[in-house]
Formats: structure tokens, sequence, C-alpha cells
């Protein structure tokens, strides 16, 4: 869902009288003291080389079957056209 859809969905008048925190979530910028902390404390410490190497990971993956998926369509094809011409 965009950006401005789910902006647009937690901004409608239909909070029951209730004020909730909703509108946090889809805040632009985030709060400059929290994140610091977390940085200092090394929350996002090695995060992004694991999720680069994950992205990685899956890049490969998806590679590997690609090919394993083409090599197999034509290994049937070509055994396919042998068993019709030469039979």
């Amino acid at each position: 869902m965009s950006y401005a859809v789910r902006r647009l969905l937690n901004h409608l008048p239909i909070q029951l009288g209730v004020r909730s925190d909703r509108s946090l979530r889809t805040a632009h910028l985030k709060h400059v003291q929290i994140a610091s902390f977390l940085e200092a404390g090394g929350f996002w410490e090695n995060h992004v080389d694991q999720y680069s190497r994950s992205l990685r990971r899956k890049r490969t993956v998806k590679g590997l079957l690609m090919w394993g998926t083409a090599f197999f369509v034509a290994w049937v094809v070509l055994e396919s056209a042998r068993a019709v011409f030469f039979l």
C-alpha cells in the first residue's frame, strides 16, 4: 500500500473518541533522540550487513532457480524434439 493511501487511512476521523498513536507510524521524520539513543546502544549495529547479505543470498537463489528452470525446459524441449524426429 502506498504511503499516501496509508496516511489517508490513518487520519480518518473514525477514532471513537480515543486518540491513537497511529499518526506516529506515518510521520515524515523519526524522533531524533530515540534514533540517536538506539544507535549509541548498538541497536543498529551490523543489521545493514545482515540485511544486504540476506538480499544477496535471495538474489543468488533466485538466479540459480531461474537458470535451473531454463536448463530443465531446454532439456525437455531437446528430448521431445529428439523423440519426435528420430522415431
